[in-house]
């Protein structure tokens, strides 16, 4: 879709609050994850993050090179007017397609479900987030598993570990990518944990 009629849908989407995704707080699989970074050094994106509990949950605990981006500005006004202290300047609000720069780790909230399911949206995703990582730099998330159905304005979109992994690794190496045991109650059995990692010498 073209980026302006992204950002409208989303922003029309907060203005609307229909928000089912927002659970209030960070999902338990990432906060989990989350917990055991050692290194507060990191620099960490988390693309399409909403009301980005996550990336709150990071600065609170001292990892200062969060970078938050959404396509509308709404969630990141909320998320400034919550966290004062927060850079203004790692608060980006603009098209993750358009995004330069490069982490050692992206925090993906099914973000990748976000898209329409073409093939060409897909590859796009896996493709940028390669590009976006540091040599060594992991992607790690969670990613819905659910039927993917033919309504392509029914989101969130879902897909099976089988789909999600035939474009991911094209770009990335799996490190592990399984149902995951520790979802939300409303998530359980609907969500896919992985972690995928650059390596330096890219795959043919």
């Amino acid at each position: 879709m073209p980026i302006q009629k992204e950002e409208n849908y989303w922003t029309q989407r907060y203005q609307e609050e229909r928000t089912g995704w927002d659970i209030g707080y960070p999902s338990t699989p990432l906060k989990a994850y989350i917990d055991q970074l050692e290194s507060k050094d990191l620099d960490i994106l988390i693309p399409g993050a909403g009301n980005a509990y996550e990336a709150e949950c990071l600065w609170q605990q001292g990892f200062k090179n969060v970078f938050v981006l959404d396509i509308s500005p709404i969630p990141l006004n909320a998320f400034q007017i919550r966290n004062p202290a927060f850079p203004a300047s790692q608060l980006l609000c603009t098209d993750f397609f358009q995004l330069q720069g490069q982490y050692d780790l992206i925090l993906e909230q099914t973000f990748f479900c976000s898209f329409v399911p073409t093939d060409e949206n897909r590859t796009a995703y896996a493709e940028q987030m390669r590009a976006l990582l540091k040599p060594e730099g992991k992607l790690v998330g969670l990613w819905f598993d659910i039927p993917l159905t033919g309504d392509l304005e029914k989101r969130p979109f879902g897909g099976d570990q089988t789909l999600y992994e035939r474009y991911l690794t094209k770009s990335l190496t799996k490190v592990v990518f399984e149902r995951c045991y520790n979802s939300i109650p409303p998530r359980q059995g609907k969500e896919l944990f992985g972690i995928f990692k650059k390596n330096r010498i890219q795959k043919l």
